[in-house]
């Protein structure tokens, strides 16, 4: 995950996953992607996978995450946002769906999640999830 123009580390504490939560998130085919600014003025990006009971047992759900991973790794270089958190998280689809199909989906929500960001002006509070 390195071939980024800014560096990317990976999410791991509950708080940083709850912040993430409270932000923009779109859901796209197998994966819903959450989105934060942190506003704190560096480059990094962090990342964070998650897959819940819901998606199967301890073999599916890690199966799940890392398929979500190598997703990231290939696409949040290129369609990620420096100084933003990400937080994908695996639906029950994600060990099923075809690989390209898996990559059309984060990459539409990316694509999505940058898109709102240019709309909303300056200032003003993102909307609440529904």
């Amino acid at each position: 995950m390195t071939d980024a123009a800014f560096p990317i580390e990976r999410l791991k504490k509950r708080a940083e996953f709850l912040a993430a939560a409270k932000a923009r998130a779109v859901a796209r085919g197998a994966v819903l992607v959450q989105a934060r600014d942190r506003a704190d003025g560096t480059d990094l990006v962090r990342l964070g996978f998650t897959a819940t009971k819901r998606v199967g047992g301890a073999v599916v759900r890690n199966r799940a995450k890392r398929r979500l991973r190598e997703a990231a790794r290939a696409l949040v270089p290129t369609l990620g946002r420096a100084g933003h958190d990400y937080v994908f998280i695996a639906r029950g689809s994600v060990t099923t769906r075809p690989w390209p199909a898996l990559l059309d989906d984060v990459k539409s929500a990316l694509i999505s999640l940058a898109a709102e960001k240019d709309r909303r002006p300056a200032g003003a509070a993102a909307a609440p999830p529904a």
